[in-house]
């Protein structure tokens, strides 16, 4: 990608554009989803315990938004049936929702404004992401399997393929120790 992409923490007034651009990416760009169920993921985690404002970001190419990503508080749960500790914070961050303008798709934006995300997050001081998606794609970006770092997937598309629930560590050996299992049980939406 060329141009300059720059990312900012999202502000109230960009919410309009954040839904508009969440609809499009999802209902171009995936076969699974029409984008209603992201959008409500969204305002459920902005009300949630678990929102970081200061990690839920927008893209910007010339002054248009074309990226939108958030980074939450993410528990892990001791067992496969939930009981995560009801605590908001965490030593850990989920990346989700991650959506892209449907005009620009296959440009670079998706991985270019995930890495400026993740220099946020290991600013932070956080010790690891979890994210669940295309493992072709955030493996680029430096995802592994997170079975690797003892967190197990419980549903959704990991049990399909088990590849496709993901960690990265923020440092060296900063996910040691940690172990548990992915359970969304504390959001309706996801």
């Amino acid at each position: 990608m060329n141009k300059k992409i720059t990312i900012r923490p999202e502000e109230h007034k960009d919410y309009k554009s954040i839904i508009s651009l969440i609809l499009r990416s999802f209902q171009e760009g995936t076969d699974y989803s029409d984008g209603t169920d992201i959008i409500a993921l969204v305002e459920e985690i902005r009300d949630s315990k678990y929102y970081i404002p200061e990690l839920s970001f927008v893209a910007e190419l010339d002054d248009k938004i074309v990226g939108h990503f958030l980074f939450s508080h993410f528990p892990l749960s001791p067992t496969k049936q939930g009981g995560h500790s009801k605590e908001a914070k965490s030593d850990i961050v989920m990346l989700a929702p991650v959506s892209v303008h449907a005009d620009y798709f296959h440009q670079g934006i998706g991985s270019s404004m995930i890495k400026m995300g993740i220099a946020k997050v290991k600013e932070m001081g956080y010790k690891g992401i979890t994210v669940e998606g295309n493992f072709n794609f955030y493996n680029k970006v430096g995802f592994k399997t997170s079975s690797e770092y003892n967190i197990f997937p419980t549903s959704g598309w990991p049990m399909e393929e088990p590849r496709c629930m993901m960690c990265q560590e923020t440092y060296k050996g900063s996910l040691s120790g940690i172990q548990g299992y992915i359970v969304y049980d504390m959001y309706y939406n996801a």
